[in-house]
């Protein structure tokens, strides 16, 4: 009996990093992590600049937050690869988690592309990058 119990104990004291380590695979980021993503994407990355409509006075839309617009500038010199529309990121829509992440890191989208001018190639850390993603997909639709 003393051995079943040993070995149950020693089971149960294997699976918790398994069980523990499949939260981490969920993303479920932490309050903190949003706030901080919310910051980088607002005040930094100043995502909302292109990403965001904008009213005839020139204040962005709030029902349209990140959900992409037709950019209101073009380049001075003919640039093929322009892109005139902003993508829509509010919750990151054909975006994978990890890949997100990468072009937040590299500036490489998960197409093996850089992003289209006039879209930045971003530098950011592992941590700013995960806190930007961990904001955009809080911004998903509700199922």
């Amino acid at each position: 009996m003393k051995k079943v119990i040993f070995v149950l104990i020693t089971l149960a004291l294997l699976l918790v990093p398994i069980f523990a380590d499949q939260k981490d695979k969920t993303h479920t980021p932490s309050a903190a992590s949003v706030a901080r993503g919310k910051y980088l994407v607002e005040k930094i990355g100043m995502c909302g600049d292109c990403h965001t409509p904008h009213n005839e006075k020139g204040e962005p839309v709030k029902e349209q937050w990140l959900k992409g617009a037709v950019l209101p500038f073009k380049p001075t010199v003919p640039m093929p690869v322009w892109a005139d529309k902003s993508a829509n990121i509010a919750g990151l829509p054909g975006w994978n988690h990890d890949a997100a992440i990468k072009f937040m890191m590299t500036g490489i989208a998960y197409n093996g592309l850089p992003a289209r001018p006039p879209m930045p190639q971003f530098r950011y850390s592992q941590q700013d990058a995960q806190a930007i993603v961990a904001y955009l997909e809080s911004l998903r639709p509700a199922k």
